[in-house]
């Protein structure tokens, strides 16, 4: 990549009703086109999140064919700008567990990349408790591929957690971390950790949340933000819908690994 790239994340408040979180979501995407965005990402659980962690079995797709899909793949045409799907749920034979997909289509519309969360998230903290175990299959592939701003990770919000799945993808230009954070977990671990992945990468990080209050009670976290290689918060959105917008430049990246080449000194690999 030679010049500056301009990138979003939408951040949401979804529901439990597909049809109405994608009619949340349309607009928001436009917007950030409208903005110059050339890579948009949506949060985690964009197309369901429902009162209950079974919600999202029902709306399930296979692999290549689906409302949620079809709705990424027409924006990205449409718009002529690269889409990021958070996560959709795929159908993967088990009536119980679903495979939950970031899944990438590029300007033309077609699907360019497919990454299954690797790291389930469990938490329990009195009456609040998760376990995505029970409704997930876990992936089991770190991905990176290669957009306009160079070298891309794809990973979903608990991933995070384990710098070693950064790690083992090489140098990156960009971290892409959409989410559903707990409005628990998040005040306490959210920022840190996003400044963290960025600053030991010496990338920048881009990251899509949930933001509000969801059926059932569920309260996500927000605080979409873009954060540069040296670990400043460029951008941030702290509650309910809407857009952080920014842009990531080569540049940047190349002065703080020639004045700090932490990335060279590396030596347990």
């Amino acid at each position: 990549m030679t010049g500056r790239f301009r990138v979003a994340a939408v951040q949401m408040v979804a529901g439990g009703d597909v049809a109405v979180n994608l009619a949340q979501a349309g607009p928001l995407i436009e917007d950030a086109a409208r903005a110059g965005a050339r890579l948009v990402v949506l949060p985690e659980y964009f197309g369901i999140l429902g009162a209950r962690a079974t919600d999202k079995l029902a709306a399930r797709e296979r692999d290549g064919d689906g409302r949620q899909q079809a709705f990424l793949a027409e924006h990205a045409r449409r718009l002529g700008v690269h889409v990021v799907g958070g996560s959709v749920p795929i159908d993967t034979g088990d009536p119980l567990r679903v495979a939950s997909a970031c899944l990438v289509y590029g300007p033309d519309g077609a699907r360019l990349a497919r990454y299954d969360k690797v790291h389930l998230f469990a938490f329990s903290d009195g009456g609040e408790a998760y376990d995505e175990a029970r409704t997930i299959v876990a992936g089991g592939t770190p991905l990176a591929i290669d957009l306009p701003c160079g070298r891309t990770a794809l990973s979903i919000c608990y991933d995070v957690r384990f710098p070693e799945l950064y790690r083992s993808l090489g140098e990156l230009a960009l971290i892409l971390l959409p989410a559903a954070f707990t409005a628990t977990t998040g005040a306490a671990h959210w920022e840190l950790l996003l400044r963290a992945r960025a600053v030991e990468n010496q990338c920048y990080l881009l990251a899509a949340a949930q933001g509000g209050i969801h059926p059932g009670g569920r309260r996500t976290y927000g605080h979409s933000m873009l954060v540069d290689p040296w670990g400043e918060v460029i951008a941030r959105h702290a509650d309910g819908p809407g857009l952080v917008v920014g842009d990531v430049d080569p540049a940047r990246i190349g002065e703080i690994r020639a004045k700090l080449p932490a990335l060279r000194h590396r030596v347990l690999r």
